[in-house]
């Protein structure tokens, strides 16, 4: 008896074919996870969904139905707005600079350097820290008058500004602590992309007479485009979800200047409670998020190649 056999004895299917009886075990394998993802991902969509168009806080039986009541808020809401922006001026300044930056260090400690693995290791270590332990830290670095950033700026000159009070630079300061959390991560990333790069490649491009721009231009950038999409999607994903800096820097003020759209979320839900209205925001922040990664995924066939 083969396993096959044993298998349709044990579990009571001994008339069907090999066929079925594989596939039968495939869903039988694979049954724990969908039931994991419908628990805790589907069903809460779909419930958020529901909530969308109730009103409800959280203290009553049973939520009331309004109907696009929450959705009409919305619209005329000139905090969701100002939060929305907030939340587009913080990810396209981070993403375009992190990237960037971690491209670059992904480049020179891709060579045969002196001690290497230790500033990889010094830079990847911010990815280990917990959110609210890095806006803790980054609290005090920028700190007007105690703050470690001021000794740099008084050496060139420059008075530090109140980065957590003044409502111009509330969003750069968050930028500056997003770049410096998720910077290891990309560069990371990166480096795995360059080390999958075919030496023979370089090798040829150098014997038809290329320079290093063209070795990069050429070669790197094209090679590492599937990487640099990969974190691009991810980042911009990453940017419209922060929370936890906001919360313990800034709180979302002051005047709303660093209120992004998760904050907004957890405010009308924990705060106001507004159930209905956060969840409007959340199917809203979906909706956002997915056209993005649509939006990106066509365009990468203009420029990723595989």
């Amino acid at each position: 008896m083969n396993a096959s056999q044993a298998s349709a004895a044990i579990f009571g299917f001994p008339r069907l074919t090999h066929y079925q009886r594989e596939r039968l075990t495939f869903l039988a394998l694979i049954a724990p996870n969908f039931i994991l993802f419908g628990v805790f991902t589907f069903w809460p969509l779909i419930y958020n969904f529901y909530l969308s168009f109730n009103k409800w806080n959280m203290i009553t039986p049973t939520p009331t139905w309004i109907g696009l009541d929450n959705y009409a808020t919305m619209i005329q809401d000139p905090i969701f707005w100002k939060v929305l922006g907030n939340t587009l001026y913080l990810a396209s300044g981070s993403i375009a600079i992190r990237l960037v930056l971690a491209l670059a260090l992904a480049l020179v400690l891709n060579q045969k350097l002196a001690g290497r693995d230790v500033y990889r290791a010094i830079i990847f270590s911010p990815t280990f820290t917990t959110g609210a332990a890095v806006a803790l830290v980054w609290t005090w670095i920028l700190h007007k008058n105690l703050g470690l950033l001021r000794l740099p700026l008084d050496l060139l000159g420059i008075a530090s500004p109140n980065w957590l009070t003044d409502v111009n630079w509330t969003i750069p300061a968050l930028i500056i602590v997003t770049i410096w959390r998720g910077l290891g991560y990309d560069m990371v990333i990166f480096l795995a992309g360059l080390q999958s790069i075919p030496a023979e490649l370089y090798e040829a491009a150098r014997v038809d007479g290329a320079g290093r721009w063209s070795l990069f231009r050429h070669i790197t950038l094209p090679m590492l485009s599937p990487i640099s999409f990969f974190l691009i999607v991810t980042s911009i994903i990453g940017a419209l979800q922060v929370f936890d800096i906001v919360a313990v820097m800034t709180g979302g003020g002051p005047m709303n200047s660093s209120k992004v759209y998760v904050y907004y979320v957890y405010e009308n839900a924990f705060k106001f409670f507004k159930v209905g209205y956060a969840a409007a925001l959340s199917m809203a922040l979906f909706v956002i998020t997915l056209g993005i990664t649509i939006f990106q995924t066509r365009l990468s066939r203009r420029w990723v190649h595989y």
